[in-house]
């Protein structure tokens, strides 16, 4: 396929750009293989065009059209939920940019989208695609104990095509045990190390469903595995992220969940959590209640709880919560499944990652998380992240899993103000290059795909770009204060909030809000460059989130 073939015209004059917030601008719109571009007309004087627009065309999620007889306008909907008007003199223009958005926008093939051929001259393209290696995090665990053996079973993607290449094991069960449990797990996905709790030495394990079925089977090398990831007389939790009517369906259907009888080391809980089309229903609707302006406040706070993407938050963050709490408090290792074990299981996993590790909460902690518990954990963003919340598209496999995590993030992140090193632009970077990108780290639906795509040879790592001195300064936190405690969240409804900063984004202006952080990150950096006075007579140093209160959730409430 030629990109030319779908460019139907590629340029046209006296074009008027219009978008909340912003007067509106006219200029020459320009379309290219991968990007939409609109470069204002000079003013008097000999002054220059400025480009008003450098549209990433992956980001389109919508394309709507109206024509009159001798012009029309088209709408772009974005998949960042940014909205834009283009006002377009020709009617037999617009019908042919409109076709040539709606083509370019919506290229299948990986290996055309813009990563590929995008080349900056600041950056090589191995850069930053090793920073985050397995090794390094097995490395760690090893100082600590021998019990868990960094594993190669899967060095050719053939035991489960949605795991690394590499794995974490206990160092009691060998390959053979592996690959013949493997065979009892949906997609291939045995149960392997998340997590390792320095603290106390519990471990977090995921997985897929066990493949019991109706007729109740049974794998010996299965509960082995699972025997060797507890110590002698230790008992373990298993938290399924399904309801119990759910898992009972499953097993009808071939899957299930763990018996007591096979599994007797092992208690079940259960922490419901919605996926798929429920999920992405939940944020259409959000973002619908969102971009409509002239709700009055009951119709708003209506459809707000209609959304129910709140009554999402709560979920992720109880089930969170009662994971961390099952190996901070009862001091137990813990195996977090649902069915597939690629959506809501990295969801609990990562979460609760972040509550317990103080080096999660760190800028680089919190990237190497990403790549470990997301990214090389096999969540499949190219199906989940295809479309966003405006698209006409019938829904597929799209659902906002990695979203209502960063959201669920950006709640931590407002009730432990000093606790998370990291802040709000990191996320809603994040947001941005989940759905349309530049860089490769996020393309593909696991390694084995970004093995067989070239992905890490042929593109740039986002990890790179953001580790930049110039980037990382604009993601810091200025009040961060390293925090060793585990942070405990309310999950409380009054507690949780609209993240105005994404879904209002485009709605009203930051200005206030963004001079009120320049403000804060000024007096923050005069106070660390002053000369040390005496501790009666500091005022600008933050306390940490420790000398608060937390409202913590209780065990038996959170499932």
């Amino acid at each position: 396929m030629e990109f030319a073939e779908l460019i139907k015209i590629a340029k046209v004059e006296n074009v008027q750009l219009s978008c909340p917030g912003l007067l509106p601008v006219k200029g020459t719109l320009c379309i290219t293989s991968h990007h939409l571009l609109l470069s204002s007309q000079p003013g008097g004087n000999g002054e220059q065009g400025m480009v008003e627009l450098w549209l990433l065309l992956r980001n389109i999620d919508a394309v709507e059209k109206r024509v009159a007889s001798s012009s029309g306008s088209i709408t772009l909907k974005c998949k960042d939920l940014k909205v834009l008007q283009l006002e377009i003199p020709g009617m037999e223009e617009c019908l042919n940019i409109s076709r040539s958005i709606e083509a370019l926008s919506s290229v299948e093939s990986v290996m055309m989208m813009y990563p590929f051929f995008y080349r900056p001259q600041s950056m090589k393209l191995k850069d930053g695609w090793q920073l985050y290696p397995l090794q390094h995090y097995y490395q760690q665990i090893a100082t600590e104990t021998t019990a868990w053996r960094l594993s190669c079973v899967n060095g050719e993607f053939t035991v489960c095509p949605s795991y690394p290449a590499a794995v974490i094991v206990p160092t009691a069960v060998d390959d053979n045990t592996l690959k013949k449990a493997a065979r009892f797990h949906q997609g291939g996905r045995f149960p392997i190390l998340s997590y390792y709790h320095k603290k106390n030495g519990t471990v977090l394990l995921r997985s897929s469903q066990p493949l019991i079925g109706p007729n109740r089977k049974r794998c010996p090398e299965d509960e082995q595995l699972l025997s060797a990831a507890l110590n002698r007389g230790e008992r373990g939790f298993i938290i399924d992220t399904r309801s119990a009517q759910a898992a009972k369906q499953a097993r009808m259907m071939g899957g299930g969940t763990e018996s007591k009888s096979s599994y007797p080391c092992w208690r079940r809980l259960h922490g419901p959590l919605e996926r798929g089309r429920p999920l992405q229903e939940s944020f259409i609707k959000l973002v619908e209640a969102c971009n409509d302006t002239s709700l009055s406040m009951d119709r708003w706070l209506s459809k707000l709880e209609s959304s129910k993407w709140l009554a999402h938050l709560k979920g992720a963050l109880s089930t969170a919560c009662l994971a961390a709490q099952c190996m901070e408090r009862e001091e137990a290792c813990v195996l977090v499944h649902g069915a597939e074990g690629t959506d809501t299981t990295l969801l609990v996993t990562a979460l609760a990652q972040v509550i317990l590790d103080p080096e999660c909460r760190t800028l680089t902690g919190f990237q190497g998380l990403l790549e470990r518990e997301w990214i090389k954990a096999g969540h499949p963003f190219h199906f989940r992240c295809a479309r966003s919340a405006y698209s006409h598209a019938r829904l597929k496999q799209e659902a906002p899993i990695f979203l209502l995590f960063l959201d669920c993030v950006w709640q931590l992140g407002r009730q432990f103000p000093f606790s998370l090193e990291f802040n709000e632009h990191l996320l809603l970077v994040l947001f941005e290059h989940t759905y349309a990108s530049s860089y490769g780290t996020f393309l593909c639906n696991s390694e084995k795909e970004r093995c067989l795509c070239e992905v890490k040879e042929k593109t740039h790592s986002l990890w790179s770009w953001l580790n930049q001195p110039s980037q990382q300064k604009k993601h810091l936190n200025p009040l961060y204060t390293y925090n060793a405690l585990v942070i405990w969240p309310s999950v409380e409804p009054q507690s949780l909030q609209l993240w105005q900063g994404l879904f209002l984004r485009w709605i009203r202006s930051s200005q206030y809000l963004d001079e009120a952080w320049a403000e804060i990150q000024r007096l923050v950096t005069s106070c660390e460059d002053a000369p040390e006075e005496s501790a009666g007579d500091r005022q600008c140093h933050s306390q940490p989130d420790a000398a608060h209160p937390h409202r913590q959730t209780q065990l038996g409430n959170a499932g």
